[in-house]
């Protein structure tokens, strides 16, 4: 009975988690706009909250290794909580949309709106958590 109640609730948590991990590396990419040869990251939310929840492809059915590389030789990524949530990391580069000399792919423009827009449902993410919290609150003391 208590698992019907809290089901939203884990589902938010998820969401959360993941709207955090997405805020860290878009803040990393506008950290790094001026640095030479970096590449920016994101995540891609959909497919790693599919991944969380169990709705998604395991790794190894798309070919995946256990550290979400395509290949034993490549590198593994290192800090991002997205693979301990779901198994495969939705970690990955985003496309070049304006080529700089130095290499650098940070896109300042899209990096604030996407920090903006995060922010946004993160908060609303907290609303859905509190206010669900509440209801089952006041089911237990009967009001």
């Amino acid at each position: 009975m208590i698992a019907n109640l809290t089901s939203g609730l884990d589902f938010h948590s998820k969401a959360l988690v993941l709207r955090a991990e997405r805020q860290r590396v878009i803040a990393s990419n506008i950290a790094n706009a001026d640095t030479p040869g970096y590449v920016a990251r994101d995540l891609n939310f959909k497919d790693a909250m599919n991944n969380a929840t169990g709705g998604g492809l395991s790794a190894s059915s798309i070919g995946l290794q256990g550290n979400g590389a395509t290949n034993a030789k490549h590198i593994p990524l290192s800090g991002s909580t997205v693979g301990s949530l779901g198994g495969a990391s939705s970690l990955a580069y985003t496309a070049q949309s304006q080529p700089s000399l130095d290499g650098n792919s940070v896109d300042l423009d899209r990096e604030r709106a996407n920090f903006v827009d995060n922010s946004v449902r993160y908060e609303a993410t907290l609303r859905f958590i509190n206010s669900q919290s509440k209801t089952i609150l006041s089911a237990i003391q009967g009001q």
